[in-house]
């Protein structure tokens, strides 16, 4: 078969729009996964016994388990074992919030660990109290190295909501196969999305190198 790239013109609209979903789920998602990532990864590093093993029970399962596999469990064994029904959009959110949070998890712990402990002695010597210490001393230094580990996580997390396909939520990979099964112009539908995913990765990566930056001039 003849390739005509015209078709992606006509199909363009339909492209971004799953664009726009696959972007939603991204940044939604990140966002509450950056919350529990923060919140897990602090329980690991200065939590006491029992809360250090909450978190590290989840990262590990989390960690361990494919992210498709949690999504199909979000979505399919929820309901059986909760009597809890979530729509397919939500499960997808819920989904990079908990897998993402994982990994975010081991970045901050990394991080905040990697500062020497002189300044977290030095900060309580005159007299503030712990939360305050990571708050002003520790967190701003170790936000600096969580950069670049974070920003791989969340080029991660954007190219794993393609796996949401198969829940049938209506993300870029979804509109794409649709498309193409449609019309059966596999090179062209398929190249587009290539395309449009690199084109979102890359506005991702140079977001933040800039942030990375300017923090490094800080």
């Amino acid at each position: 078969m003849d390739t005509d790239w015209s078709v992606i013109v006509d199909f363009l609209p339909q492209l971004l729009e799953g664009a726009k979903t696959t972007i939603y789920i991204t940044v939604v998602g990140l966002i509450g996964g950056l919350v529990l990532g923060t919140l897990a990864g602090l329980m690991r590093a200065y939590g006491g016994r029992i809360l250090n093993a909450i978190a590290f029970a989840y990262i590990e399962v989390i960690r361990g388990t494919p992210i498709v596999v949690q999504v199909m469990f979000l979505y399919f064994a929820l309901p059986v074992l909760a009597d809890l029904r979530i729509d397919p959009m939500s499960a997808a959110v819920l989904a990079i919030v908990v897998n993402a949070g994982a990994y975010i998890a081991e970045i901050v712990r990394g991080a905040f660990l990697s500062i020497g402990k002189g300044l977290t002695e030095a900060g309580l010597a005159i007299g503030l109290p712990h939360w305050k210490v990571l708050t002003y001393i520790v967190g701003p230094l170790a936000f600096r190295r969580l950069i670049p580990p974070l920003g791989n996580q969340f080029i991660v997390s954007l190219k794993d909501t393609s796996l949401f396909i198969v829940i049938g939520v209506g993300e870029l990979t979804r509109t794409g196969q649709e498309i193409m099964a449609s019309n059966f112009r596999a090179v062209e539908i398929w190249t587009a999305v290539a395309i449009i995913y690199l084109v979102m990765t890359g506005t991702l990566s140079l977001i933040l190198r800039t942030i990375e930056k300017r923090m490094r001039i800080l």
